[in-house]
């Protein structure tokens, strides 16, 4: 590939990791069971409320640094007040939960040429770091699962670094892991904010991951360096 960054920071979940495709249909196997188990219960209007809650919840940045920390916290409290406002007592939440986030490592997939496209930037010469948010043992357990460690000169995970994208410790410590200044990276990821923005104001390209070609929401001023559907564009275009 001509024109090869010196350094290459890319993100795992929904960049080089299918995560959040499978959140909805999770949700609604949830909302089955539920159906099926007790008499009268309204699974759609279960669903609603489920999808109404994890929006809210998951949309507001504090609240997402928190729950991260706990994922099966976080979904029993979206599923217990999902089941609040349905009029359902609260008390299999926290069992609901280990059904959903079971279900979640189940269905996770790696994306298709994910792999080929690691080993194709690598073999430009390109150092490489791995930079996510989560914690260490649901992020190396994914590392693990789809060998990607071997891609990566560095991996850091807000779990071990003790801080999480978008703040600005977490690209200059990235940085000074794989030798490489700003103007030298390109971080590759789908979060507008923490992937794109936050990387371009410490000097850095910013490629996004738009993998359902909705293009820069409406009200957004993040401008990418680059849009690409997914991760294998930068070892077919050439970049």
């Amino acid at each position: 590939m001509a024109h090869s960054p010196h350094a290459l920071l890319i993100d795992l979940d929904d960049t080089l990791i299918d995560y959040g495709g499978s959140a909805a249909l999770c949700w609604r196997r949830i909302c089955g069971q539920m159906a099926a188990e007790i008499d009268g219960f309204d699974g759609d209007s279960f669903y609603d409320a489920l999808d109404a809650v994890r929006t809210w919840y998951w949309a507001d940045a504090e609240r997402h640094r928190q729950g991260r920390t706990d994922l099966r916290a976080a979904s029993a409290w979206i599923i217990g007040e999902a089941l609040r406002r349905v009029g359902r007592a609260e008390a299999c939440a926290y069992e609901l939960a280990d059904r959903y986030r079971e279900m979640r490592w189940q269905t996770l997939e790696i994306i298709p040429g994910a792999h080929q496209t690691l080993a194709a930037l690598r073999a430009t010469g390109a150092r490489m770091a791995l930079v996510t948010n989560g914690t260490s043992a649901e992020q190396r357990a994914k590392i693990a699962r789809f060998q990607l460690a071997p891609y990566f000169d560095h991996i850091q995970i807000e779990g071990e670094f003790g801080r999480g994208k978008p703040e600005p410790e977490v690209y200059v410590a990235a940085l000074a892991a794989v030798e490489a200044e700003p103007q030298q990276a390109w971080f590759v990821g789908d979060n507008l904010e923490w992937d794109v923005a936050a990387p371009q104001r410490g000097g850095m390209f910013g490629v996004w991951v738009d993998r359902h070609r909705q293009g820069v929401p409406r009200g957004s001023d993040v401008r990418p360096d680059r849009v690409i559907a997914s991760i294998t564009e930068l070892a077919e275009a050439g970049s």
